[in-house]
């Protein structure tokens, strides 16, 4: 069974195509782009040694000419230097405006892809076939791409809307505990900041810690609502202006926590995880939450496997002077995402910094 989801843009829009099967299906869904035949696959070496055949044998079965390149796994490589390696790349093979970067992998991955498809010759095609749960349902959606800098993460980067997401669930079976872990956070964030009814199917199903345990069922929910309500929140502002910015609901605690712990100690997932608990604590501090659904949340990320403590050692002190770093500072102040039920949070500029080191001490 296909689900298809469409993000609709002004400037091009794209199908989000979610089948089991689907990598088998790639050329074919590449030729109907109309796309030219140069094409560079993009993985890192456990991802290609699992599905990097199968992708370029259906590209080259299409027509395409390939050529992959893999990059070295983890957060920490998310860097310009990866970048440049794939320019080199890139103007060895001689890729032309028409040709196509495809980000075979997680969110690392396809992050740096799309930044350097974004950014070679002005902008070049980009299509991403998502590995990781949490590539499947965030990452990959949306069209940001970008790198981290040493004092911050995805500082550096641009907008670059994929021709095509696919979508195949089946590739899941290879993923790491730990990084289906990751990606509920991001499934869990979807229920608070927006859908309520899939926040309340997760509390319902069972073993949402064990890929292997989850019903076929859950995972198409967890897929098509994911996908869906990161669509809809695009399509109503693709460039960050105003409603988009809840996508980042404990994210700004969460890649603080990221950059202080070099990317090594913590996924993206379980930072995002940390980040949602102070969020939402924050937001009962406030007066803008329940403490019975912060407890909600809170139980359903530990359910799911997740951290709700911060890591040892780590300094209150610097998480909040890391925040001033943070994209998302307008005029000096920092915006949090809050919740205000499960399925409707706020945007605010306007959070104590007292309340923030309160909350985290709690911690």
């Amino acid at each position: 069974m296909t689900s298809i989801i469409n993000v609709n843009l002004p400037q091009q829009s794209y199908e989000i195509a979610i089948a089991p099967g689907s990598l088998e299906q790639l050329g074919q869904q590449m030729a109907n782009l109309n796309l030219g035949k140069k094409v560079l696959v993009v993985s890192n070496p456990t991802i290609f040694k699992h599905y990097g055949e199968r992708a370029i044998n259906s590209l080259t079965s299409a027509g395409f000419k390939v050529v992959s390149y893999c990059l070295p796994a983890g957060e920490r490589y998310k860097t310009l230097n990866s970048i440049q390696k794939l320019y080199d790349i890139a103007l060895e093979n001689r890729l032309e405006r028409s040709s196509t970067m495809v980000a075979l992998g997680g969110g690392v991955i396809g992050d740096m892809t799309g930044f350097a498809a974004a950014t070679w010759l002005r902008g070049i095609n980009v299509v991403q076939v998502p590995t990781t749960l949490l590539a499947m349902v965030d990452s990959a959606i949306g069209g940001k791409t970008g790198v981290n800098h040493p004092h911050g993460k995805n500082l550096i980067g641009a907008f670059h809307q994929p021709r095509k997401v696919l979508i195949d669930p089946e590739v899941l079976k290879t993923l790491p505990m730990r990084e289906f872990r990751a990606g509920m956070a991001e499934v869990i964030k979807y229920g608070i900041i927006w859908d309520a009814e899939l926040f309340a199917q997760l509390e319902a199903s069972k073993n949402l810690n064990q890929l292997r345990y989850v019903k076929p069922e859950v995972i198409d929910a967890i897929l098509t609502r994911s996908c869906q309500a990161k669509a809809n929140v695009v399509s109503k502002d693709e460039k960050e202006g105003g409603l988009r910015a809840i996508l980042n609901y404990g994210h700004t605690i969460g890649h603080a926590v990221e950059s202080l712990t070099g990317y090594r100690l913590v996924n993206h997932g379980e930072a995002v995880a940390i980040g949602m608990v102070a969020a939402g604590q924050i937001a009962v501090a406030l007066g803008l939450w329940q403490q019975e659904d912060t407890e909600r949340q809170n139980a359903l990320i530990q359910k799911a496997g997740l951290p709700t403590r911060l890591p040892e050692g780590i300094d209150i002190e610097e998480i909040i002077a890391a925040l001033q770093l943070d994209k998302k500072v307008k005029a000096g102040k920092v915006r949090f995402i809050l919740p205000t039920q499960i399925g409707v949070v706020k945007i605010t500029d306007d959070v104590p910094s007292e309340t923030i080191r309160q909350v985290l001490q709690g911690m």
